[in-house]
Parts: C-alpha cells; structure tokens; sequence
C-alpha cells in the first residue's frame, strides 16, 4: 500500500493527545516523530483515508496548533 506522507509541527506537549485520537480511528493512518525536530510528526495515510484524517486534523486543529511544512522536510 502507498501512503502519503504529511509532515506538520506540533506542540510537542500535544503529541500524545494526537496519538490517542489518531489511535482511536483504528488504521486511518500511521504516525511518527522526527528525531532531533521537537515537535515535528509524520502521518502516512492512505489516498482512502485523507478526507476523515484531514476532517479529523481541522477539527482538534485548536488543540495540537498543527503548522503543515513542506514534503520531506521533516527528514535528514
């Protein structure tokens, strides 16, 4: 399966509420940090998925203050 690859930048106190809700859509994507980048996640999501993830991301958008950063650029 390809997934897509979204790099954003989070209030690191927030990554773990982000994970709970993530968790709680069972398989709508997979995330990850990005070591030595505080605050910054990788969610990979698939085509099927985007328009429920992206819902989801605008509607806890006050609570984890996402900035969305440009493909790759959360990788070394």
């Amino acid at each position: 399966m390809n997934l897509n690859p979204l790099y954003l930048r989070i209030d690191r106190h927030r990554y773990h509420y982000l994970k709970f809700i993530l968790e709680a859509y069972g398989g709508i994507c997979q995330l990850s940090t990005i070591p030595n980048h505080r605050g910054t996640v990788c969610i990979r999501y698939s085509s099927g998925q985007a328009s429920l993830l992206f819902s989801l991301l605008a509607d806890i958008s006050n609570t984890i203050k996402p900035q969305n950063l440009p493909h790759g650029k959360g990788e070394e």
